[in-house]
Protein backbone atom coordinates (compact mmCIF):
# COMPACT_ATOMS: atom_id res chain seq x y z
CA UNK A 1 0.00 0.00 0.00
CA UNK A 2 2.88 2.37 0.88
CA UNK A 3 4.58 1.58 -2.41
CA UNK A 4 1.35 2.42 -4.24
CA UNK A 5 1.14 5.75 -2.43
CA UNK A 6 4.73 6.62 -3.32
CA UNK A 7 4.11 5.54 -6.92
CA UNK A 8 1.13 7.92 -7.02
CA UNK A 9 3.31 10.76 -5.68
CA UNK A 10 5.91 9.94 -8.31
CA UNK A 11 3.26 10.09 -11.05
CA UNK A 12 2.00 13.44 -9.76
CA UNK A 13 5.57 14.78 -9.61
CA UNK A 14 6.25 13.64 -13.18
CA UNK A 15 2.97 15.19 -14.35
CA UNK A 16 3.80 18.53 -12.70
CA UNK A 17 7.29 18.48 -14.23
CA UNK A 18 5.74 17.98 -17.67
CA UNK A 19 3.19 20.73 -16.96
CA UNK A 20 5.92 23.20 -15.96
CA UNK A 21 7.99 22.44 -19.07
CA UNK A 22 5.00 22.68 -21.39
CA UNK A 23 3.81 25.87 -19.64
CA UNK A 24 7.18 27.50 -20.46
CA UNK A 25 6.91 26.45 -24.12
CA UNK A 26 3.28 27.59 -24.34
CA UNK A 27 4.04 30.95 -22.71
CA UNK A 28 6.70 31.55 -25.38
CA UNK A 29 4.13 30.72 -28.08
CA UNK A 30 1.74 33.33 -26.67
CA UNK A 31 4.45 35.98 -26.12
CA UNK A 32 3.42 37.94 -29.20
CA UNK A 33 -0.13 38.44 -28.00
CA UNK A 34 1.08 39.16 -24.47
CA UNK A 35 3.27 41.92 -25.90
CA UNK A 36 0.32 43.44 -27.72
CA UNK A 37 -1.89 42.99 -24.65
CA UNK A 38 0.73 44.79 -22.58
CA UNK A 39 0.99 47.70 -25.03
CA UNK A 40 -2.78 48.08 -25.38
CA UNK A 41 -3.49 48.00 -21.66
CA UNK A 42 -0.60 50.31 -20.78
CA UNK A 43 -2.10 52.81 -23.21
CA UNK A 44 -5.66 52.38 -21.89
CA UNK A 45 -4.61 52.65 -18.23
CA UNK A 46 -2.86 56.00 -18.73
CA UNK A 47 -4.50 59.41 -19.01
CA UNK A 48 -6.18 59.37 -15.60
CA UNK A 49 -5.26 61.40 -12.55
CA UNK A 50 -2.60 59.60 -10.52
CA UNK A 51 -4.98 58.60 -7.71
CA UNK A 52 -7.30 56.80 -10.17
CA UNK A 53 -4.73 54.89 -12.29
CA UNK A 54 -4.35 51.91 -9.94
CA UNK A 55 -8.13 51.57 -9.18
CA UNK A 56 -8.83 51.68 -12.95
CA UNK A 57 -6.13 49.08 -13.62
CA UNK A 58 -7.49 46.86 -10.82
CA UNK A 59 -10.99 47.07 -12.35
CA UNK A 60 -9.55 46.01 -15.74
CA UNK A 61 -7.57 43.19 -14.09
CA UNK A 62 -10.71 41.82 -12.40
CA UNK A 63 -12.47 41.98 -15.77
CA UNK A 64 -9.57 40.07 -17.33
CA UNK A 65 -9.85 37.28 -14.73
CA UNK A 66 -13.61 37.09 -15.40
CA UNK A 67 -12.89 36.84 -19.14
CA UNK A 68 -10.58 33.87 -18.49
CA UNK A 69 -13.23 32.18 -16.29
CA UNK A 70 -15.70 32.41 -19.19
CA UNK A 71 -13.27 31.40 -21.95
CA UNK A 72 -11.41 28.49 -20.30
CA UNK A 73 -14.38 26.10 -19.73
CA UNK A 74 -15.66 26.68 -23.29
CA UNK A 75 -12.18 26.00 -24.71
CA UNK A 76 -11.79 22.77 -22.67
CA UNK A 77 -15.24 21.54 -23.74
CA UNK A 78 -14.35 22.12 -27.40
CA UNK A 79 -11.03 20.34 -26.89
CA UNK A 80 -12.74 17.34 -25.26
CA UNK A 81 -15.74 16.93 -27.61
CA UNK A 82 -14.80 18.77 -30.82
CA UNK A 83 -10.98 18.99 -31.15
CA UNK A 84 -11.00 20.13 -34.83
CA UNK A 85 -12.89 23.25 -33.70
CA UNK A 86 -9.82 24.34 -31.71
CA UNK A 87 -7.67 24.31 -34.87
CA UNK A 88 -10.38 26.17 -36.82
CA UNK A 89 -10.65 28.80 -34.08
CA UNK A 90 -6.86 29.01 -33.96
CA UNK A 91 -6.65 29.76 -37.70
CA UNK A 92 -9.56 32.23 -37.53
CA UNK A 93 -7.87 33.93 -34.61
CA UNK A 94 -4.64 33.99 -36.60
CA UNK A 95 -6.44 35.82 -39.42
CA UNK A 96 -7.70 38.39 -36.90
CA UNK A 97 -4.21 38.85 -35.45
CA UNK A 98 -2.66 39.15 -38.93
CA UNK A 99 -5.31 41.73 -39.88
CA UNK A 100 -4.71 43.71 -36.70
CA UNK A 101 -0.95 43.61 -37.20
CA UNK A 102 -1.14 44.68 -40.85
CA UNK A 103 -3.66 47.42 -40.01
CA UNK A 104 -1.18 48.92 -37.54
CA UNK A 105 1.58 48.80 -40.17
CA UNK A 106 -0.78 50.43 -42.70
CA UNK A 107 -1.78 53.18 -40.26
CA UNK A 108 1.88 53.89 -39.56
CA UNK A 109 2.64 54.51 -43.24
CA UNK A 110 -0.81 55.93 -44.16
CA UNK A 111 -2.14 57.71 -41.06
CA UNK A 112 -5.93 58.01 -41.19
CA UNK A 113 -7.78 61.15 -40.19
CA UNK A 114 -9.64 60.95 -36.91
CA UNK A 115 -13.24 62.06 -36.76
CA UNK A 116 -13.83 65.75 -36.09
CA UNK A 117 -16.95 64.83 -34.13
CA UNK A 118 -14.98 63.85 -31.02
CA UNK A 119 -16.25 65.90 -28.09
CA UNK A 120 -13.55 67.14 -25.74
CA UNK A 121 -14.94 68.15 -22.37
CA UNK A 122 -13.49 71.29 -20.81
CA UNK A 123 -13.61 71.28 -17.01
CA UNK A 124 -15.70 68.03 -16.79
CA UNK A 125 -17.85 67.33 -13.75
CA UNK A 126 -17.13 64.40 -11.43
CA UNK A 127 -20.02 62.44 -12.98
CA UNK A 128 -18.61 63.01 -16.49
CA UNK A 129 -15.13 61.93 -15.37
CA UNK A 130 -16.55 58.73 -13.85
CA UNK A 131 -18.50 58.01 -17.05
CA UNK A 132 -15.36 58.46 -19.20
CA UNK A 133 -13.46 56.21 -16.79
CA UNK A 134 -16.21 53.56 -16.92
CA UNK A 135 -16.27 53.63 -20.74
CA UNK A 136 -12.47 53.20 -20.91
CA UNK A 137 -12.63 50.27 -18.49
CA UNK A 138 -15.35 48.58 -20.60
CA UNK A 139 -13.30 49.13 -23.77
CA UNK A 140 -10.17 47.70 -22.14
CA UNK A 141 -12.03 44.61 -20.85
CA UNK A 142 -13.55 43.98 -24.30
CA UNK A 143 -10.11 44.21 -25.92
CA UNK A 144 -8.75 41.90 -23.23
CA UNK A 145 -11.52 39.38 -23.98
CA UNK A 146 -10.52 39.18 -27.67
CA UNK A 147 -6.83 38.83 -26.82
CA UNK A 148 -7.60 36.33 -24.04
CA UNK A 149 -9.46 34.09 -26.50
CA UNK A 150 -6.36 34.05 -28.68
CA UNK A 151 -4.03 33.37 -25.75
CA UNK A 152 -6.17 30.45 -24.54
CA UNK A 153 -6.66 28.96 -28.03
CA UNK A 154 -2.94 29.22 -28.90
CA UNK A 155 -2.03 27.70 -25.52
CA UNK A 156 -4.57 24.92 -26.07
CA UNK A 157 -3.22 24.33 -29.57
CA UNK A 158 0.17 23.39 -28.10
CA UNK A 159 -1.30 20.62 -25.91
CA UNK A 160 -3.90 19.14 -28.28
CA UNK A 161 -3.77 15.35 -28.03
CA UNK A 162 -2.70 15.39 -24.38
CA UNK A 163 -4.90 14.25 -21.49
CA UNK A 164 -7.67 16.67 -20.50
CA UNK A 165 -6.17 17.18 -17.02
CA UNK A 166 -2.81 18.05 -18.57
CA UNK A 167 -4.51 20.54 -20.91
CA UNK A 168 -6.44 22.16 -18.04
CA UNK A 169 -3.31 22.56 -15.89
CA UNK A 170 -1.09 23.97 -18.67
CA UNK A 171 -3.63 26.36 -20.18
CA UNK A 172 -4.86 27.57 -16.78
CA UNK A 173 -1.27 28.29 -15.65
CA UNK A 174 -0.60 30.22 -18.87
CA UNK A 175 -3.86 32.19 -18.44
CA UNK A 176 -2.92 33.14 -14.86
CA UNK A 177 0.64 34.11 -15.89
CA UNK A 178 -0.79 36.17 -18.75
CA UNK A 179 -3.12 38.12 -16.47
CA UNK A 180 -0.81 38.62 -13.48
CA UNK A 181 2.27 39.24 -15.64
CA UNK A 182 0.69 41.70 -18.07
CA UNK A 183 -1.20 43.78 -15.52
CA UNK A 184 1.67 43.68 -13.02
CA UNK A 185 4.03 45.14 -15.64
CA UNK A 186 1.37 47.66 -16.72
CA UNK A 187 1.09 48.82 -13.10
CA UNK A 188 4.84 49.44 -13.00
CA UNK A 189 4.78 51.25 -16.35
CA UNK A 190 1.94 53.65 -15.52
CA UNK A 191 3.62 54.62 -12.24
CA UNK A 192 6.95 55.41 -13.90
CA UNK A 193 6.20 59.10 -14.31
CA UNK A 194 4.87 59.41 -10.73
CA UNK A 195 8.08 57.93 -9.38
CA UNK A 196 10.01 60.30 -11.65
CA UNK A 197 8.10 63.35 -10.38
CA UNK A 198 8.74 62.29 -6.77
CA UNK A 199 12.47 62.01 -7.42
CA UNK A 200 12.51 65.42 -9.12
CA UNK A 201 10.53 66.99 -6.26
CA UNK A 202 12.80 65.43 -3.64
CA UNK A 203 15.93 66.73 -5.35
CA UNK A 204 14.53 70.30 -5.41
CA UNK A 205 16.64 72.74 -7.40
CA UNK A 206 19.79 70.67 -6.97
CA UNK A 207 21.22 68.74 -9.87
CA UNK A 208 22.07 65.16 -9.04
CA UNK A 209 21.36 61.48 -9.65
CA UNK A 210 17.80 61.67 -8.24
CA UNK A 211 16.82 64.51 -10.56
CA UNK A 212 18.49 62.88 -13.58
CA UNK A 213 16.75 59.53 -12.94
CA UNK A 214 13.45 61.32 -12.30
CA UNK A 215 13.65 63.25 -15.57
CA UNK A 216 14.58 60.04 -17.39
CA UNK A 217 11.53 58.17 -16.02
CA UNK A 218 9.14 61.01 -16.86
CA UNK A 219 10.47 61.38 -20.42
CA UNK A 220 10.78 57.61 -20.97
CA UNK A 221 7.11 56.71 -20.33
CA UNK A 222 5.73 57.79 -23.76
CA UNK A 223 8.68 56.09 -25.49
CA UNK A 224 8.15 52.88 -23.52
CA UNK A 225 4.49 52.73 -24.56
CA UNK A 226 5.37 53.48 -28.21
CA UNK A 227 8.12 50.84 -28.18
CA UNK A 228 5.75 48.26 -26.73
CA UNK A 229 3.27 49.07 -29.48
CA UNK A 230 5.90 48.50 -32.22
CA UNK A 231 7.18 45.29 -30.61
CA UNK A 232 3.60 44.09 -30.12
CA UNK A 233 2.77 44.72 -33.80
CA UNK A 234 5.78 42.74 -35.05
CA UNK A 235 4.99 39.97 -32.58
CA UNK A 236 1.34 39.85 -33.71
CA UNK A 237 2.38 39.26 -37.32
CA UNK A 238 4.93 36.62 -36.28
CA UNK A 239 2.41 34.79 -34.06
CA UNK A 240 -0.21 34.83 -36.84
CA UNK A 241 2.33 33.59 -39.40
CA UNK A 242 3.38 30.81 -37.04
CA UNK A 243 -0.24 29.69 -36.66
CA UNK A 244 -0.71 29.45 -40.44
CA UNK A 245 2.65 27.79 -41.15
CA UNK A 246 2.12 25.10 -38.50
CA UNK A 247 -1.58 24.42 -39.11
CA UNK A 248 -2.05 24.79 -42.90
CA UNK A 249 -0.16 22.21 -44.97
CA UNK A 250 0.26 24.40 -48.08
CA UNK A 251 1.74 27.29 -46.10
CA UNK A 252 3.97 24.91 -44.16
CA UNK A 253 6.07 24.52 -47.33
CA UNK A 254 5.64 28.13 -48.52
CA UNK A 255 9.06 29.88 -48.66
CA UNK A 256 10.52 27.09 -46.52
CA UNK A 257 13.99 27.93 -47.89
CA UNK A 258 13.93 31.04 -45.70
CA UNK A 259 14.65 31.07 -41.95
CA UNK A 260 11.48 30.13 -40.03
CA UNK A 261 11.11 33.56 -38.38
CA UNK A 262 11.24 35.32 -41.78
CA UNK A 263 8.89 32.74 -43.31
CA UNK A 264 6.34 33.28 -40.53
CA UNK A 265 6.61 37.07 -40.75
CA UNK A 266 6.04 37.10 -44.55
CA UNK A 267 3.11 34.66 -44.31
CA UNK A 268 1.54 36.67 -41.47
CA UNK A 269 1.99 39.91 -43.40
CA UNK A 270 0.49 38.47 -46.62
CA UNK A 271 -2.55 37.00 -44.83
CA UNK A 272 -2.97 40.27 -42.93
CA UNK A 273 -2.86 42.19 -46.22
CA UNK A 274 -5.51 39.89 -47.74
CA UNK A 275 -7.76 40.22 -44.66
CA UNK A 276 -7.28 44.00 -44.70
CA UNK A 277 -8.37 44.19 -48.36
CA UNK A 278 -11.49 42.08 -47.66
CA UNK A 279 -12.47 44.27 -44.69
CA UNK A 280 -11.90 47.45 -46.75
CA UNK A 281 -14.02 46.01 -49.57
CA UNK A 282 -16.91 45.16 -47.25
CA UNK A 283 -16.71 48.59 -45.60
CA UNK A 284 -16.84 50.23 -49.05
CA UNK A 285 -19.90 48.16 -50.06
CA UNK A 286 -21.62 48.93 -46.74
CA UNK A 287 -21.04 52.68 -47.17
CA UNK A 288 -22.46 52.58 -50.71
CA UNK A 289 -25.57 50.76 -49.49
CA UNK A 290 -26.12 53.38 -46.79
CA UNK A 291 -26.03 56.18 -49.38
Amino acid sequence: MASGFFALLDDISALMDDVVVMSKITTKKTAGILGDDLAVNAEKATGFIASREIPVLWAITKGSFLNKLIILPVAFLLSAFLPPAVTVLLVLGGIYLAFEGFEKVYEFFVPHKHSDNVVILSDPTEAEVLKIEKDKIKSAILTDFILSVEIVIIALGTVIGKDLLFQILVVSIVAIIATVGVYGIVALIIRMDDLGFRLIKRSGDKKGISKTVGMFLVNALPWVIKSLSVIGTIALILVAGGIFVHNIEFLHHFLDVLPSILQEFIVGLLVGFAAFLVVKLFKGIFKKDKH
